[in-house]
């Protein structure tokens, strides 16, 4: 069985967090999953990854979705791996990936296509490498005419080796049986006593074994962050990447400043995103829309020609041609149906939103089922919730809600009923009934006359 071991220990100093570097994120996702998702898309069902530093979070964050292995003391990349020869052990058929938790942007095809080659050329050991313009401060590989004569350290290549462009990306593929067997062999002779996985190349040739390596078409497999200043460059080079396939399939910018879709959304073609819009989890958004500016749209499904100004909805359905904001909060269960209007600050939680229906502004509207070619006046709230239980309102097709209207839950308006503005209802509205709510009015004559002479003669007094 093919399978694989990611190394996902690293505390990430220079991060300056307590946090493994591996569950650092990259447009929203943790490294970490960037990498199992390659290693999941391309195949391989048995995973184990390598903790270390705080390991109980990578734990949480795995749950059961995978094996783990704990690296009690860092001593270099092939200790950590030492540490799951009770995985290899098991079932030692077939063949191992060892990969970086830190290096996001391994593929599935790179995964597939290095397979292929590491097991047509029967090889012990399949380097995943990469061709780039900077190869400074990287491993370079030594080619031969039948395979690799072995990796060399940037501060140990000589003139001419440095100018070798083909970089060591810290991916390999072993036979399963020769990396256990090289495991055994590597030592920590070195100036930072550690056991490094690279020296398994340098064995594997020592010992007769075959030694290749694998150049990736996407050189981005080498990027990894050792600091916020690495991990902006990676989420900078993630961001750019995903905008670029949604212009391919017909998404338009006309400016990128601010904007970060996060790699599970799906956008329509003919859709325009403007700047400051953030478009994170699994999204959905259709055609000739118009999503901005400043927009956080979170696990929605958005349906055609819809416009959204300055709008935060999460984990809610918003139906085709509705129109929303500016300065609009749509949370979570939420429904909006199709042509809607919502206008500026304007809240909406938990409540489905009729065809057709009018909330022009400054409205509070929590769990409720408002029905089709509604108005909802200025300053409306349903008052749902009464200290110890949330209550539902219902209101009726083609209603009227007055302005500076309070409803209070559980309460139901009938259709085509009509409340007064100012109106607190407590009790049901019948259909086409208009509800009043008018307390009694006092006036008193010459009160503020009154008030300024007791103010006048209470100032003078003072004097």
């Amino acid at each position: 069985m093919n399978k694989a071991v990611i190394l996902a220990g690293g505390q990430g100093k220079r991060m300056k967090a307590p946090i493994p570097k591996p569950m650092f994120k990259v447009l929203g996702e943790p490294m970490l999953e960037w990498v199992l998702g390659a290693c999941e898309q391309a195949g391989l069902q048995k995973i184990c990854v390598v903790t270390g530093y705080e390991a109980e979070q990578i734990n949480t964050y795995l749950g059961d979705r995978c094996e783990t292995a704990y690296q009690a003391e860092r001593k270099g990349t092939g200790h950590a791996v030492m540490q799951t020869l009770p995985f290899l052990n098991d079932d030692a058929d077939g063949n191992t990936l060892v990969l970086c938790g830190d290096a996001p942007f391994i593929d599935s095809e790179t995964i597939q296509k290095s397979l292929e080659r590491h097991i047509a050329e029967q090889n012990a050991v399949t380097v995943i490498t990469a061709k780039v313009p900077d190869p400074s401060g990287y491993g370079r590989i030594l080619r031969t005419d039948s395979g690799i004569a072995g990796i060399v350290e940037d501060k140990d290549a000589s003139e001419t080796q440095k100018q070798i462009n083909e970089i060591n990306s810290g991916c390999y593929w072993f036979r399963t049986l020769d990396l256990i067997d090289l495991l055994d062999q590597i030592d920590c002779n070195n100036a930072q006593h550690e056991y490094y996985l690279t020296d398994t190349v340098a064995i594997a040739l020592k010992t007769k074994r075959r030694a290749g390596a694998f150049c990736s078409k996407n050189p981005d497999v080498v990027l990894g962050a050792n600091d916020r200043k690495g991990l902006l460059a990676l989420n900078t080079a993630a961001r750019m990447a995903v905008l670029n396939q949604h212009m391919a399939n017909g998404v338009g910018f006309t400016c990128t400043d601010g904007i970060i879709i996060e790699r599970g959304v799906q956008i329509g073609a003919g859709t325009e995103i403007l700047p400051g819009t953030i478009l994170r989890g699994k999204t959905v958004i259709g055609e000739n829309c118009v999503i901005g500016p400043n927009c956080v749209i979170e696990n929605c499904e958005i349906g055609d020609q819809v416009t959204l100004n300055t709008v935060q909805a999460y984990t809610s359905k918003i139906d085709s041609g509705v129109t929303i904001g500016p300065f609009v909060h749509i949370r979570p269960d939420s429904h909006i149906c199709s042509g809607a209007h919502i206008g500026d600050f304007v809240e909406i939680k938990n409540s489905e939103i009729g065809t057709g229906t009018m909330i022009a502004h400054l409205a509070y509207l929590g769990d409720s089922d408002i029905g089709k070619d509604v108005n909802i006046g200025c300053g409306c709230v349903t008052v749902n919730f009464d200290g110890i239980k949330k209550s539902r309102c219902e209101i009726g097709d083609y209603a009227f809600v007055g302005c500076n209207n309070n409803l209070i839950a559980p309460v139901s308006l009938g259709k085509y009923s009509y409340t007064a503005a100012g109106a607190t209802i407590t009790t049901d509205v019948p259909d086409y009934a208009l509800a009043i709510d008018r307390g009694t009015l006092h006036i008193k004559e010459g009160y503020t006359l009154r008030k300024f002479a007791e103010n006048k003669e209470a100032a003078d007094t003072k004097k």
